[in-house]
């Protein structure tokens, strides 16, 4: 997880990191700026229906690619954008006017929690940026405490991430 210790900006949050880190992040920030690549940050009220199906879609594509299934269907996406407009967070990534990647975050009242990634194509540190950087950013312009950007990862550590116990429960 991430924790937001009262950064009043990205750049506070960077100072808290050894050099190595900051340079790494700063590094992996400029090669998205330096690709062309434009980011929109959009809760549920603002998502069309054209951007829910292009989401939806690289949702698709992330699972196609790794052999798993894609259970969440397109009207799942488009209905939580309805009921649960103020709780959504989308991160949309666009090249050349055109959207290439997108990341699909749920809001509580003090956490952010990443959960979904997908691109239609290719650049170099995108993912870092649409998954981690850009919602980073988003805690910290709305007050969030916390962002938990899902399971798995050493690599969020290099990251400003920190190693966290979770629990959870499951009924079958």
């Amino acid at each position: 997880h991430w924790d937001n210790s009262g950064y009043r900006d990205f750049s506070g949050f960077l100072s808290a990191l050894t050099s190595e880190k900051r340079k790494k992040i700063k590094q992996e920030r400029r090669r998205v700026r330096e690709a062309g690549i434009e980011l929109e940050i959009l809760s549920g009220h603002q998502i069309t229906e054209a951007q829910w199906k292009i989401f939806h879609e690289f949702y698709c594509s992330t699972f196609y690619k790794k052999g798993g299934i894609a259970s969440l269907t397109l009207e799942f996406f488009q209905d939580i954008g309805r009921t649960m407009a103020d709780n959504v967070v989308l991160v949309l990534a666009r090249h050349q006017g055109r959207y290439v990647a997108g990341a699909f975050n749920l809001r509580g009242t003090d956490t952010l929690y990443g959960r979904h990634w997908g691109c239609a194509e290719d650049f170099h540190s995108l993912h870092f940026e649409c998954c981690y950087y850009a919602p980073m950013d988003y805690c910290i312009e709305h007050g969030l405490a916390r962002f938990e950007a899902g399971a798995q990862g050493e690599h969020k550590i290099a990251r400003g991430f920190l190693p966290t116990p979770t629990w959870s429960a499951h009924w079958l």
